[in-house]
């Protein structure tokens, strides 16, 4: 068991998720207590323990030269920083061991050297900054880096001022995968339903349209769920009210997310072709049929391929594909036979995901939790390679809770490959307006608001219902909630 007591609630969410990141499978209690002398208590199996008073925080940052903060709240965010730091070293001289990313919680590190680049950095100097304020490694430091200064440059091609992204989702999937948290349900329960969903759907696309006042999308992505579920007919339907609501003159990307290669047929690719459509992805997470029985992923490995090859002979010249690194009963070695597999289809760009161990944990994993860092970082080396042998290169990448051995999902792609929309819902650089069931829309605000405690903020997001028949049944809502913030 593991205890852990804060004197302040600003400094559970990092401790928590530092503490989890070392002991995986701990069981941790925490509270908050006001009334302590420290500001963080940590008693770890074995009796070693942490402790850290108010005055030591401040110390260590003078003797760092961090003092005359411009504002209160820059004081507070230096001294939980130097909370987080101070308990992962403790925790790396008692494991003895670092992880990949430091004292990094965030789901967006790349925000960082982003930021320092923006300042007139070099992608070195980014990189250092990372490794000494925050204890990256130097290889994950190098990557962020490398990622930022690319994601610059694809950025600079947008007029994110005045552009705008569009999303539609389709919560429709052959079979709902094991592992899966996304809000998708099987499409033979909902066959009743989908024309309703995309009567809503339509209703809400036709608004956002109407509201663009003369902006045209940068890019456009139909994601999910997997949009090829639909029937041919009904893609033709709602790629054609996109295609009417929407001028897609100045199109720099469109993506549509085949993904289950079980969905895909040369009927729906060709309605595909209709539509100034530049990019797709033909999904198979592996190559290994053992883990696609295991995980419910109702397709082949020969579909997977079938469904690739039929889509370069239509013509098809930008196709993506994802991996998991961690799926349960997976070892280093399926890895690099799924790369190897992968390696001979070429596709024009690869995302790498690491499975969250939450979610690991479902498929009897916790067997495996001391191991599964090791694992995971073979997964993780062989994909990085592969990918530079393929001529890919990284070019987006994030972080999820809970995320097996502390690691990230990265995006590899040829040079003018990329996708552009996958750095948007990273960065939040331009409004991207949303669409369907469990949509989310990030609209940047011009003139910033004010927020509970004194923060100011620009951008807003507004939520759909993630329930599919709540969804349909309240579509007038989800477009209201759009209504006071589009164009502010």
């Amino acid at each position: 068991m593991i205890k852990i007591s804060c004197k302040s609630k600003k400094y559970t969410y990092n401790v928590y998720h530092i503490v989890k990141s070392f002991f995986p499978a701990g069981d941790i209690i925490q509270n908050v207590d006001e009334k302590q002398d420290s500001l963080v208590e940590v008693e770890l199996p074995g009796a070693s323990c942490f402790s850290l008073a108010p005055e030591e925080a401040e110390a260590a940052l003078a003797e760092k030269g961090q003092a005359g903060y411009p504002t209160e709240e820059a004081r507070l965010q230096a001294v939980k920083r130097e909370v987080t730091r101070q308990l992962y070293r403790h925790l790396e001289a008692v494991t003895g061991r670092s992880l990949a990313w430091g004292i990094l919680t965030g789901v967006r590190p790349t925000k960082i050297p982003m930021d320092r680049l923006e300042q007139g950095a070099s992608r070195e100097e980014a990189a250092d900054f990372m490794m000494e304020r925050y204890a990256v490694s130097p290889e994950k430091a190098a990557l962020a880096a490398e990622v930022a200064e690319r994601e610059n440059a694809l950025l600079s091609r947008l007029d994110c001022e005045n552009g705008f992204s569009l999303y539609a989702g389709i919560p429709f999937c052959p079979s709902v995968c094991s592992y899966c948290s996304f809000s998708s349900s099987p499409i033979g329960e909902w066959k009743e339903r989908v024309d309703a969903y995309l009567d809503a759907l339509i209703r809400e696309l036709r608004y956002l349209g109407s509201r663009a006042e003369g902006r045209k999308p940068d890019t456009v992505y139909i994601g999910g769920g997997t949009p090829t579920t639909l029937e041919p007919e009904q893609l033709q339907r709602l790629l054609g009210v996109i295609a009417d609501s929407f001028d897609l003159s100045g199109l720099l990307e469109f993506t549509v997310e085949a993904g289950r290669p079980d969905s895909i047929t040369e009927e729906k690719l060709k309605v595909l072709k209709d539509f100034p459509v530049s990019r797709i992805s033909v999904n198979p997470q592996t190559m290994q049929q053992k883990t696609l029985d295991r995980v419910g992923r109702r397709h082949t490995v020969e579909q997977t391929v079938e469904a690739f090859e039929l889509a370069r002979r239509l013509g098809f010249d930008n196709i993506n594909m994802d991996l998991i690194a961690g799926l349960p009963g997976e070892r280093i070695a399926d890895m690099e036979d799924t790369l190897r597999q992968i390696e001979a289809l070429a596709p024009d760009s690869l995302t790498v995901h690491a499975l969250a161990i939450k979610r690991a944990a479902r498929y009897g994993q916790e067997g495996r939790t001391a191991d599964l860092h090791g694992e995971i970082t073979g997964m993780v080396e062989a994909a990085y390679a592969a990918a530079r042998r393929m001529g890919l290169s990284p070019y987006y990448l994030y972080r999820q809770k809970n995320i097996a051995g502390n690691f990230e999902n990265t995006g590899y792609a040829k040079l003018d490959k990329a996708g552009i929309y996958n750095i948007l819902i990273m960065e939040e650089k331009q409004t991207i307006l949303a669409a369907g069931a469990g949509a989310s829309t990030k609209i940047l605000l011009k003139t910033p608001i004010q927020k509970e405690g004194g923060k100011k903020a620009d951008l807003v997001r507004a939520e759909n219902v993630k329930n599919i028949n709540d969804y349909i049944d309240r579509i007038d809502e989800m477009i209201e909630r759009k209504e006071k913030w589009l164009w502010r």
